[in-house]
C-alpha cells in the first residue's frame, strides 16, 4: 500500500551524515584556535578508568587534543585498584576527610600499583590511540616534593615544591605525560598524593589554561540530595561558602579545595565532568554548552 512517502535515498542519507560531521568540526574550530598551544591538565579517575568503552573513548579524546595542538597532561588516580590490591594483602582501607590513611605497608602497595601497574597500562592505552604518551611518577626528576599532610594519615603528602622541568621537556618533545601521584618527601621517603591535589598543583606550576576533573557524578550539587541542584557555573566564593557550610561530600571536598587553589594560582578554568559520559572531555572543551560544572574566578557571560 502506498504511504505517500518515498524510499530514503541511501546516497542522500550518507551525505547528510557526512555534513553533520562537518558541522561538528566547524563548531569546534573556534575552540581549537583558542586553546591551540595551551596546556590542559586532566585528572583521570573513576569509571573512565575501569569501564572499557570509557577507557577507549577517553584515549580518543586525548589523542584528538594532542593532534589539534592542545597539550594534555594526565594525572591519574587509582583508588579502586589500590583498595583491591590492599584487600589481596589483607590490609583494610581507612579514610580521614576523604583521604586514604597510608601506613608503611600501604605506601608500598600504593607505589607498586600506581607506578607499576596503572601508569604503564594508561600509557599503553594512549599509545594504541596515537597519543604518543610517556609515563612518569612524581618521584621522577623530583617532580613533586612533599611533607606529611597530617599525622593521622601517615605517608600522605602535602606538596611543598614542584619541579616541572621534566614535564615541560616532554611537552616540548611532543609527548603526552601521564603522571602517577607520588612524591619524594622532605625526609627522603615516598609519599602518596591525593590525585586531585596533585593535578591542581601541577596545573598551577605549568600555567595550564584548564584543569579538568573526571568524576562519577554529573558535577557539583548545591544540595547533595537534590539531583536538580546541579551547578553548571560557579565562582570561587561559591565554592568557599559550600566548603564552609559542609554541604559537600567528603569525596568532593579535595576537588573543591584543589579547584580553589588552582584558580588562585592562575588557572583560568576548572571543570568537574561526568567521566561516565563518552567523550566528555571533547564535549567540554570544544562546545559552547559544555557539561558538568565550570569554575572561574569571576562570573563569565553565558554563550
Amino acid at each position: 500500500m502506498a504511504t505517500g512517502h518515498s524510499v530514503p535515498d541511501p546516497v542522500k542519507t550518507r551525505i547528510a551524515r557526512t555534513m553533520g560531521k562537518a558541522v561538528i568540526f566547524s563548531e569546534a574550530l573556534p575552540f581549537i584556535k583558542r586553546f591551540r598551544g595551551s596546556i590542559v591538565v586532566i585528572k583521570y579517575g573513576g569509571s573512565a578508568m575501569v569501564n572499557e568503552d570509557l577507557r577507549e573513548t577517553f584515549a580518543d579524546d586525548v589523542a584528538m587534543l594532542h593532534y589539534v595542538g592542545i597539550k594534555p597532561v594526565i594525572v591519574h588516580g587509582g583508588g579502586p585498584h589500590i583498595s583491591a590490591a590492599m584487600g589481596q594483602r589483607g590490609i583494610e582501607p581507612q579514610w580521614v576527610d576523604g583521604l586514604r590513611v597510608t601506613d608503611a605497608d600501604t605506601i608500598r602497595v600504593v607505589q607498586s600499583t600506581l607506578a607499576g601497574e596503572i601508569n604503564p597500562d594508561i600509557v599503553r592505552l594512549m599509545n594504541s590511540h596515537g597519543a604518543v604518551a610517556t609515563g612518569i611518577s612524581g618521584l621522577d626528576g623530583n617532580l613533586f616534593v612533599a611533607q606529611p599532610k597530617d599525622e593521622r594519615l601517615g605517608f600522605v603528602g602535602e606538596v611543598t615544591e614542584i619541579n616541572p622541568g621534566l614535564i615541560n621537556s616532554l611537552l616540548s618533545g611532543g609527548y603526552v605525560p601521564v603522571v602517577a601521584p607520588l612524591a619524594r618527601g622532605t625526609d627522603g621517603k615516598t609519599y602518596n598524593l591525593n590525585a586531585d591535589t596533585a593535578a591542581a598543583a601541577l596545573a598551577v606550576a605549568l600555567r595550564s589554561r584548564k584543569l579538568v576533573y573526571l568524576t562519577d557524578v554529573e558535577g557539583l550539587y548545591r544540595d547533595l540530595g537534590d539531583q536538580d541542584s546541579l551547578v553548571s557555573r560557579a565562582i570561587v566564593p561559591d565554592l568557599e561558602a559550600m566548603v564552609a557550610a559542609g554541604s559537600v561530600s567528603s569525596g568532593m571536598l579535595p576537588k573543591l579545595q584543589s579547584a580553589i587553589d588552582a584558580i588562585a594560582g592562575g588557572v583560568e578554568r576548572v571543570h568537574i565532568l561526568d567521566g561516565r559520559i563518552q567523550h566528555s572531555v571533547l564535549l567540554e572543551i570544544f562546545t559552547a554548552e559544555g557539561i558538568g560544572t565550570m569554575i572561574t574566578k569571576t562570573p563569565e557571560p553565558v554563550p
